[in-house]
């Protein structure tokens, strides 16, 4: 877009600009419809939107098969994998200007309340917004979004939007690692349970700290598609040995970290079991809403440290960075295994559903 462009979008939205949005209602009930967005407020900026994935969480939320997704309170626009050109700024952002390439977080702290002046985890915030899940704050499936400038971060320019559509993805497994002291370096083995999109990252993130990488996961086209992003080995859970196997590989000590990208109820309860003594344990894959049954005990008596990971504390120019630092390094095009055009998205959410097996990344565009 020229720069006539970006000022005629900018006076339009003086007025109002108009755009195709999509909407879930409820379970399976997911609409396109047009709506006109109010003119910009001084710290808020008009995304054009180019790229944005499906996550598991999406799919759930489709499904009604997590509470997360919150059409109770009326519809909301789905989407937080997203990256996007900024297209209009309000007459107080200073950060991103007409032309950029962005991304943005999506839990959106207030920085107002109790809990966020006593420097706690936006996820703690008593004013929290989710962006892709609440109808107060809407995602990326959809011609355009709007989102304050706090919350707006830029991408480099030789970024194409596929791979900033991975940032929010990238930036879970990154903290989840990093953000809450699993620190790995190069005298730890690291375990991580599942290789979804999450897990690959997490991946990639503890083999670029050096450290000795191990992937379970009991579907074998993800094992072998592990092997790519930083997975030193990779061990099937499904058999009966796998935890001798996991000792095997790890002198018989257990490994020094374990990291649960899985959200699965097995998956969850294995940690407890293959953990080293003193391991440090980072849970990141989600089962909010239901019980799961583990054997606590062996959190005393290994010593385990573990923390939990939702959402994460302006670490999104981290992510920015290190990613700039990896993207020739490994393959992350290869992840998107299904493309579909935003019109298309009921197929997209069809083969996100249906082919899970399959479908590592379904990936929205949105055209020219």
């Amino acid at each position: 877009m020229s720069l006539v462009g970006f000022e005629t979008a900018r006076e339009k939205t003086m007025e109002a600009i108009k755009g195709k949005v999509a909407f879930l209602y409820g379970p399976k009930d997911l609409r396109i419809e047009e709506v006109e967005f109010p003119p910009l407020k001084p710290n808020e900026i008009l995304i054009k939107l180019k790229a944005c994935g499906i996550c598991g969480s999406d799919v759930e939320c489709f499904e009604g098969e997590s509470a997360e997704g919150r059409y109770d309170l009326g519809p909301y626009t789905p989407g937080h994998e997203w990256a996007g050109q900024a297209v209009a700024v309000g007459s107080g952002v200073t950060s991103v200007k007409p032309g950029n390439k962005v991304v943005g977080d999506c839990v959106l702290p207030c920085y107002n309340c109790a809990n966020c002046k006593d420097g706690k985890m936006p996820s703690a915030c008593l004013n929290m917004r989710e962006v892709g899940f609440r109808p107060d704050s809407p995602g990326g499936m959809g011609e355009y979004m709007i989102l304050e400038e706090c919350y707006t971060h830029v991408i480099p320019d030789d970024w194409d939007y596929e791979l900033g559509a991975w940032v929010e993805t990238f930036n879970v497994g990154y903290w989840g690692v990093w953000g809450n002291g699993c620190a790995p370096d190069a005298s730890d083995d690291c375990v991580i349970i599942g290789a979804g999109p999450i897990g690959l990252c997490a991946s990639m993130v503890c083999k670029n700290s050096n450290a000795r990488v191990i992937v379970i996961d009991p579907l074998e086209s993800r094992r072998e598609n592990a092997l790519n992003y930083g997975a030193d080995f990779v061990v099937d859970p499904t058999k009966q040995d796998f935890q001798d196997e996991v000792l095997r590989l790890t002198n018989g000590r257990g490994p020094s970290v374990v990291i649960e990208c899985s959200g699965n109820d097995i998956g969850i309860a294995s940690l407890f079991d293959l953990a080293g003594h003193s391991a440090r344990v980072g849970l990141i894959g989600h089962s909010i809403g239901r019980k799961v049954p583990v054997e606590i005990g062996k959190t005393i008596w290994k010593t385990l440290q573990i923390s939990g990971s939702g959402g994460t504390d302006r670490w999104f120019p981290r992510t920015i960075r290190f990613m700039s630092t990896i993207k020739d390094k490994y393959d992350f095009a290869a992840l998107n295994t299904h493309h579909f055009d935003f019109k298309d998205i009921h197929q997209a959410f069809d083969t996100a559903c249906h082919d899970k097996a399959n479908a590592r990344k379904v990936m929205l565009t949105f055209g020219k």
